[in-house]
C-alpha cells in the first residue's frame, strides 16, 4: 500500500531563513540535530504554516514574518511506492494552500497542533487545561469538543430554556408572558390607529385632487410657455426670413456684375489665357532654353571679335615692321657680304697667279706650291661668296613666316565672326517663328518681354479662376440662403404644429396667452385652498407618525413570537442532541476509549520504566494515572516530567488508533524530552520508535542525549544536521 511521507522542506523566506532546503527525510523516524539557534523550531512551525496558514500576530508571539517580502515556500512529499512527488506551497494566507491540497484533506488544524505539533512547552501548558482529557479523545476525529463537554453544555441549555427564573429571560414560560401583556397593550393601541386612518384616507383623497390640479395647471403653464416660444419662434423666423431675403438679393446683384465681368483679360493673347500648367512650363522651358542659346552666342560673338581685332591689329604690325631702320641695316650688312666675297677671291687669284709665275720664273717650288695654294684659296673663298649671296637671309624669312601665320590667324577669325553673326540671325528667325506661334509675337523677338507677357498671363488666368470660384461660391451662398428660407417655411409649420396652432398671427397668439393665464391663475386659488388643509392633516398625521408605540408594540409582539418558535426549535433540537450524545458518548466509551487508554497504559509504563502502568478517565473526566503500587494520582498531582510523560504517551496511543487522520503529515516533537531523565528519554524513545512504525515523526533537537537515546531504540532512522 502506497505510503505518503515529507521528504524535503524547502524554505523561500520565514524568519531569519532564506532559501534554505532541509531533508531528504525518510518515511520512519527522523532526527533533525542542530545548536541554540540554528532554526529546529523555525522549520518545525514552518511546516505548520505552509500547511494550515501562517500565524498572524497576536501579542509578543513569534510569527516568523521576515524584515522583508511575505512568508513562502514549499513542501515535497514522497510515496513509498515511487510514484510522483507531490508539492505543497503557500505564500499569502489569503490565497491559501496551492500544490496537491489532498495531503491535508483528513486533517484540520486543530487536530495538527494538538496531535502531530509537539513542542516541550505544549506538554507542559497541557498540565493546567481543564478540558485537556477532552480535546485529546475527539482530536483523532476532527472534532474541538468532548462528547463530555457537550452533553453537560446541552443539559444546561436545555434548562435555561424551561426555567422560569426571572433572570432567564430567553425561556419558553417567560417569553409566553411577555407574549400576552403585548397582545393586551396592542388592542388599546389599535383604537388610536383608526382614527388616524381615518384622517390618512381624507389626506389620499384631497392629494389625489391636487395632482389633478397640479396635473391641469402644469398643463397651462407648460401651454403658455409653448404660445410665449411659439411667439418668440416666429419673431426670430420673421427677422430671419428678411434677413435672408435681403442676403438673396445681394447676392443675385453681385453674381449678376461678376458674370458681366468675367471673361478674357485685354492685352492678352487668348493663346496664353487658355494655357495649362504643363504648357505653360514646355513653353517657359523653350523660352530658358533660347536665353541660354542667346547668351552663349552674344559671349561667342563677343569673343570672336575681339579675336578678330587682336589677330587684324598683331597682321598689321608684321606690315609697319618691313619699313623700320632695322631692316635697312639687315640689307646693307647683306650687300657688305656680298662685295667681301667677291673682293677677297680675286684678290687672292692674282696674288696667286703672280706667285706662281715668280716661282716658275725663279723655279722656285715653293713660290709656286705657294702661287698654287693662293689660287685654290681663292677659288674657296669664291665659292662661299657663291653659298652666302644665293642663301637667304634668316631674319627675313622669319619675319615672312610671322605675317604669313598672322594673315591666316586674322582671316580665320573673321571667319568665326560671320559664322557666329549668321548663327545669331538665325537663332532670332527661330526666335520669332517660336514666339509667333505661342501667342508671343508682342514680345518682338525678346525672352525677357516674352517671360512678361507669360507673367501676365498667368496672372489674368488666376484672377479669371479666381472670378469662378467667387461665382461659384457665391452660387453655394445663394443655395443655402434660398434653403433657408424654405427650413424657416418649415420651421414655423413645426413650431405651429408643436404649440396647436394653425397659421396664427400674432396678435392671434396673444389672445391664447391672455385666455390660458385666465384660467391658470383660478386655478393656483384652488391649488392653494387645497395645499392649506393637507397641510393641516400633514402636521396631525406627522405626529402620530413620530409616535411609533403602535409599531413598536407590534414589533416586540413579532419578535417574541419569533423568539418563541426558535426556542421551541432549539429545545426539541437539544433534546434530540441529548439522545444522540446519550447512545454516542455510550458507544464511544465501550469501543474506542478503553482501547486508547489500554494503549496509553502500555506506552506509559515504557516510558516510565514500569513506575507508572495505567492511565485512565474518572466518571467526571479528569485523567489519572496509576503507579505500579496501585496508587492513583490525578494529572494536577503529577510532576512536570511525568505529567509530560503521560500526555505523550496518550497522544502516542490515540496516534496509533487515529490511522484515518493526517495520514501523510508527519508528527513534528520539538525537544520535547529535555525534561525526562536518561531512562524515561531512552523509554520515549522506544515509544516513538513504535509510531514510526505507522507515521513518519521528525525529532528536533539540540542535546546529543537525545540523538543517542533514539539510536539506541530504532534499528533505522534518518539523522540531519543543521
Amino acid at each position: 500500500m502506497s505510503r505518503r511521507y515529507l521528504r524535503s522542506i524547502d524554505v523561500e523566506r520565514y524568519g531569519a531563513l532564506e532559501r534554505r532546503s532541509v531533508g531528504p527525510f525518510g518515511p520512519g523516524l527522523n532526527v533533525v540535530f542542530g545548536p541554540n539557534e540554528a532554526g529546529k523550531s523555525t522549520v518545525a512551525s514552518f511546516v505548520g504554516g505552509v500547511l494550515f496558514g501562517w500565524e498572524e500576530a497576536h501579542g509578543v508571539r513569534n510569527t516568523y514574518r521576515p524584515a522583508e517580502g511575505e512568508r513562502s515556500g514549499s513542501l515535497v512529499f514522497a510515496s513509498s511506492d515511487a510514484d510522483a512527488d507531490a508539492v505543497v506551497f503557500r505564500e499569502r494566507n489569503e490565497d491559501g494552500l496551492g500544490g496537491d491540497v489532498s495531503i491535508v484533506a483528513d486533517i484540520d488544524n486543530n487536530t495538527f497542533k494538538t496531535m502531530f505539533s509537539l513542542t516541550s512547552d505544549e506538554l507542559r501548558s497541557l498540565r493546567n487545561s481543564s478540558d485537556v482529557t477532552a480535546r485529546l479523545l475527539t482530536a483523532g476525529s476532527g472534532t474541538g469538543t468532548s462528547p463530555a463537554a457537550a452533553y453537560v453544555e446541552v443539559e444546561q441549555r436545555i434548562a435555561a430554556l424551561t426555567s422560569r427564573s426571572a433572570q432567564a429571560s430567553g425561556s419558553i414560560p417567560n417569553i409566553v408572558d411577555k407574549i400576552d401583556q403585548l397582545k393586551a397593550a396592542v388592542k388599546q393601541a389599535e383604537e388610536v390607529v383608526d382614527d388616524v386612518k381615518r384622517e390618512r384616507f381624507e389626506q389620499r383623497e384631497l392629494r389625489q385632487s391636487l395632482d389633478s390640479a397640479t396635473e391641469r395647471l402644469d398643463a397651462l403653464n407648460r401651454e403658455i410657455d409653448s404660445l410665449a416660444s411659439l411667439r418668440a419662434k416666429i419673431e426670430r423666423i420673421d427677422a430671419g426670413v428678411e434677413e435672408r431675403s435681403s442676403e438673396v438679393d445681394g447676392l443675385v446683384s453681385e453674381k449678376a456684375e461678376l458674370s458681366a465681368n468675367l471673361g478674357g483679360a485685354s492685352g492678352v493673347d487668348p493663346r496664353l489665357l487658355a494655357l495649362g500648367s504643363s504648357d505653360e512650363r514646355a513653353i517657359l522651358d523653350e523660352l530658358d532654353e533660347f536665353a541660354e542659346e542667346q547668351a552663349k552666342l552674344s559671349r561667342a560673338i563677343d569673343a570672336a571679335r575681339e579675336n578678330s581685332a587682336a589677330s587684324s591689329a598683331a597682321y598689321e604690325a608684321l606690315l609697319e615692321i618691313d619699313d623700320n631702320p632695322s631692316a635697312a641695316r639687315s640689307l646693307a650688312n647683306r650687300t657688305t657680304q656680298a662685295a667681301v666675297s667677291v673682293v677677297l677671291p680675286i684678290a687672292f687669284v692674282v696674288a696667286g697667279a703672280f706667285t706662281f709665275l715668280h716661282g716658275r720664273e725663279i723655279e722656285s717650288l715653293s713660290f709656286t706650291a705657294l702661287g698654287i695654294g693662293l689660287v685654290a684659296a681663292a677659288l674657296i673663298l669664291a665659292a662661299a661668296a657663291i653659298v652666302v649671296l644665293l642663301r637667304p637671309s634668316k631674319g627675313a624669312e622669319a619675319r615672312e613666316g610671322r605675317k604669313r601665320d598672322a594673315q591666316w590667324v586674322m582671316l580665320q577669325d573673321r571667319k568665326k565672326l560671320d559664322a557666329s553673326l549668321e548663327a545669331k540671325a538665325e537663332l532670332e528667325l527661330r526666335l520669332g517663328s517660336f514666339l509667333d506661334e505661342a501667342g508671343l509675337g508682342a514680345a518682338n523677338g525678346s525672352v525677357r518681354q516674352a517671360r512678361a507677357l507669360m507673367d501676365e498671363a498667368r496672372t489674368a488666368r488666376a484672377r479669371r479662376e479666381a472670378q469662378g470660384l467667387r461665382l461659384a461660391a457665391l452660387d453655394m451662398h445663394l443655395d443655402e440662403a434660398r434653403k433657408a428660407l424654405k427650413d424657416f417655411a418649415a420651421e414655423r409649420r413645426r413650431a405651429e404644429a408643436e404649440a396647436g396652432v394653425r397659421s396664427a398671427s400674432l396678435a392671434e397668439i396673444d389672445g391664447l396667452v391672455a385666455e390660458k393665464t385666465e384660467e391658470r391663475n383660478a386655478l393656483i386659488e384652488v391649488v392653494r385652498d387645497m395645499s392649506v388643509r393637507l397641510g393641516e392633516l400633514g402636521e396631525r398625521l406627522a405626529r402620530a407618525e413620530h409616535d411609533r408605540s403602535y409599531d413598536q408594540l407590534k414589533l416586540s409582539l413579532q419578535q417574541e413570537r419569533t423568539k418563541l418558535k426558535d426556542a421551541k426549535h432549539e429545545l426539541i433540537a437539544l433534546l434530540l442532541a441529548k439522545r444522540m450524545l446519550d447512545k454516542s458518548i455510550v458507544a464511544w466509551e465501550s469501543r474506542s476509549q478503553p482501547e486508547v487508554y489500554r494503549e496509553a497504559s502500555r506506552l506509559m509504563s515504557l516510558v516510565t520504566g514500569g513506575a507508572w502502568v495505567g492511565v485512565s478517565m474518572t466518571r467526571e473526566g479528569r485523567l489519572v494515572a496509576t503507579s505500579s503500587d496501585g496508587a492513583a494520582r490525578e494529572v494536577r498531582h503529577l510532576s512536570l516530567g511525568t505529567c509530560q510523560q503521560l500526555y505523550l504517551s496518550l497522544r502516542i496511543a490515540m496516534l496509533l488508533h487515529s490511522a484515518g487522520v493526517g495520514k501523510s503529515v508527519p508528527v513534528l516533537a520539538d525537544d520535547i524530552l529535555v525534561n525526562f531523565d536518561a531512562a524515561r528519554r531512552r523509554g520515549a524513545a522506544r515509544a516513538l520508535a513504535k509510531l514510526a512504525e505507522r507515521r513518519q515523526i521528525i525529532v528536533f533537537t539540540c542535546h546529543h542525549e537525545t540523538v543517542d537515546a533514539i539510536a539506541q531504540a530504532a534499528d533505522d532512522f534518518t539523522y540531519l544536521e543543521l
